[in-house]
């Protein structure tokens, strides 16, 4: 008989179920559920750099490469503190590539849903991050998110090409209909051929530049 994670005795909880210890799931693969929020951010800044900042006054985002927040799953209770003295989270961006295993972008949403529900279970404000990879997750990035609030995607590195842009687009079509939100914050451009329908049908449509374009702004001596 196999024993429920509940009955182990002095073994390491290698699969992190701390994390969902107090949540309910939804959809067939069981993400854990986030409730909804209608705070919006003020301004935002990368794990990476929230470790060493001492301004609060803001949210701290994942939109970086994987191996800058990988830390926080291995060991989420060493950055809590940290992370509860911002205003809020938007939930970590793991990735989700076309060309992975569906297993592993299966995973990915869990992690980010997993570490949204442990955040909130401990005081956190969070706005969840839709990534989606291929066409078999666009409705499935959905579980376990209520509809009428506020949520976060990164177009960053995800429209790049024409290819990229129309699955994108398809996808972005797909959560909207499924979540009806009323804010999107949007983490890199927001173009108008992709945005705009939503911004005329209501929704409210934040936008904040990449860290990246900043810095090439700044570069370039461009306020």
């Amino acid at each position: 008989m196999s024993l429920t994670n509940s009955m182990r005795r002095n073994c390491r909880d290698v699969f992190k179920s701390f994390l969902v210890k107090f949540t309910e799931y939804a959809g067939l693969f069981e993400f854990p559920v986030i409730k909804t929020t209608q705070r919006v951010p003020n301004k935002l800044i990368p794990f990476s750099k929230a470790l060493s900042s001492t301004d609060y006054d803001q949210w701290v985002h994942f939109y970086e490469d994987d191996y800058l927040f990988e830390r926080l799953w291995n060991n989420p209770q060493k950055y809590l503190e940290k992370l509860s003295r911002f205003n809020g989270v938007i939930l970590p961006d793991f990735s989700l590539y076309r060309d992975m295993p569906f297993v592993m972008q299966l995973w990915n949403i869990y992690r980010s849903r997993a570490i949204g529900c442990w955040l909130q279970n401990n005081g956190v404000t969070v706005i969840p991050n839709i990534r989606y990879g291929d066409k078999r997750t666009f409705r499935i990035c959905c579980d376990g998110i209520g509809s009428g609030g506020v949520i976060a995607v990164g177009t960053h590195g995800t429209i790049k090409n024409k290819e990229d842009k129309r699955i994108f687009t398809e996808g972005l079509a797909s959560v909207i209909k499924r979540l009806s939100p009323s804010v999107i914050i949007v983490y890199g451009s927001a173009p108008d051929d992709i945005f705009s329908v939503y911004r005329d049908s209501g929704i409210l449509i934040i936008n904040f530049e990449s860290d990246y374009c900043m810095r090439m702004k700044a570069l370039k001596g461009v306020v």
